[in-house]
């Protein structure tokens, strides 16, 4: 169907609040957007960062990954939800992972089963020489340790070993494995040991993987949007402080310190795996009424004539209702 005769059709049925959850990545149908065939047009989720777009009224995002002294890189108006803004559905999905044995080993991956494992499953991309300098520090500060990543793509592999190898570690401390399927994914996390996040671009989906895994991370966020999701998450469980960290030192130390600390990994691994029921970041159906508190307040913004206006969701009946 052409884009012309999506927006006639969007407008033509009335729709009040049309969301974009592709920003500029793939399949995404911005002309439709630009046609604005919906009074209110948001962007979310798909596209960690402002679109620049002048026909896009709101980002629904939160007030860590957005702060408001960064408004003025956005061309919307930033819709902050409490907590966090990264929706996920691992309580129906996944609830197997909660199950006190993980059916997985580390043999079934080749991962050693006497050291302690680095792990980073994000795209390889999100890598830069700096972080993976950090990395190769960190492995060469903790003894018996080695680094896991994904063949994501595997090209990349071999020169991600050289690599390392040019700054003094063992290839055969830089594991391998393939990607997996989701299940399979998410209950094999937990076989790492501590999670280190890629600065430039965080772990969002990957995230709320291992963390609902209850395998803990490192990550340090910047100022975009991008560079501040994993934060985000880290906040969410109510462990925040013991996961974010504010510099390459601080990141770098604060892993060599988990790593060689077992004491204080495990009560971080331990409290992680306990808040998975009760904290805002795996709370779906609060998440949602959140999400429809936003909803309604745009709308509520557009029929009292004004122009869209940033604002910050309250969990507040009386002042932001959610079913009304």
């Amino acid at each position: 169907m052409t884009s012309d005769v999506i927006a006639k059709m969007i407008n033509e049925d009335k729709i009040q609040v049309l969301i974009n959850l592709n920003g500029y990545t793939k399949g995404a149908r911005n002309e439709i957007f630009a046609m604005q065939p919906a009074p209110i047009q948001v962007s979310y989720m798909g596209f960690p960062g402002t679109t620049g777009a002048s026909y896009i009224d709101y980002l629904v995002t939160d007030e860590f990954v957005s702060p408001t002294r960064y408004a003025h890189i956005y061309s919307e108006k930033l819709v902050h939800l409490p907590h966090c803004y990264f929706v996920n559905d691992y309580k129906q999905k996944n609830c197997d992972v909660l199950g006190p044995v993980c059916p997985h080993e580390r043999s079934d991956y080749g991962l050693p089963k006497d050291k302690f494992i680095f792990a980073c499953f994000n795209q390889l991309y999100k890598m830069d020489p700096e972080i993976f300098d950090t990395w190769c520090n960190i492995v060469k500060r903790v003894p018996n340790s080695v680094l896991w990543l994904l063949r994501f793509p595997a090209t990349g592999e071999m020169r991600v070993k050289a690599h390392a190898a040019a700054r003094g570690v063992s290839p055969d401390q830089i594991i391998f494995t393939d990607v997996a399927m989701k299940h399979e994914h998410i209950r094999r996390s937990e076989l790492a040991d501590l999670f280190l996040d890629t600065p430039l671009c965080n772990a969002h989906t990957t995230g709320t993987d291992i963390l609902w895994a209850g395998l803990p991370m490192i990550t340090l966020p910047l100022e975009k949007m991008a560079t501040r999701v994993a934060g985000s998450l880290c906040l969410a469980t109510g462990l925040g402080d013991e996961m974010i960290v504010s510099s390459t030192k601080e990141y770098e130390d604060r892993a060599v310190e988990l790593a060689t600390n077992p004491a204080k990994l495990q009560a971080l691994t331990n409290k992680l795996k306990e808040v998975r029921l009760t904290c805002p970041l795996f709370d779906t159906a609060r998440w949602v009424r959140n999400l429809d508190r936003a909803y309604f307040k745009m709308w509520n913004i557009y029929c009292s004539g004004r122009h869209p206006e940033p604002f910050k969701v309250k969990e507040d009946d009386s002042e932001f209702p959610y079913d009304r």
